[in-house]
């Protein structure tokens, strides 16, 4: 069983995002909300909330246990840029647009026990050494 959250028209660039979202992938929910509370960045707030919400949304859905619940996607897209028309005088006459972006973050949360590819990305990599 798997459950998602979505938050959309965030008031946050998803390049200042998208670092907090790749460290939580793939954790277990325990382990996410953890590193997420230790980040100062302003992002891990509202990931930390949007995590809350898929675990209470895969709750809802049936019995499960706290402890077996990991993050299986996660990830941050851009959405329209907001307030659509201002601008920034420049030299000579000319204007430049004020980008303020927006930002769409899904995160989709499943049991350990259905999905057995789960958590592999947080386990550190292993180089083979080549002595030849």
């Amino acid at each position: 069983m798997e459950a998602r959250a979505i938050v959309k028209y965030l008031k946050i660039s998803p390049y200042k995002v998208r670092p907090v979202v790749n460290q939580v992938r793939g954790l277990p929910v325990e382990v996410a909300l953890g590193r997420l509370a230790a980040s100062p960045r302003k992002a891990a707030r509202f990931v930390e909330k949007l995590i809350s919400s898929a675990v209470a949304n895969l709750k809802a859905k049936g019995k499960v246990a706290e402890n077996s619940i990991y993050i299986k996607a996660i990830h941050a897209d851009e959405g329209p840029l907001s307030p659509p028309f201002k601008y920034r005088p420049r030299a000579r006459g000319m204007a430049n647009r004020i980008r303020n972006r927006t930002s769409h973050i899904t995160v989709v949360v499943t049991e350990a026990a259905e999905d057995k590819s789960v958590g592999r990305e947080s386990l550190p990599r292993t180089r083979k050494n080549k002595k030849s």
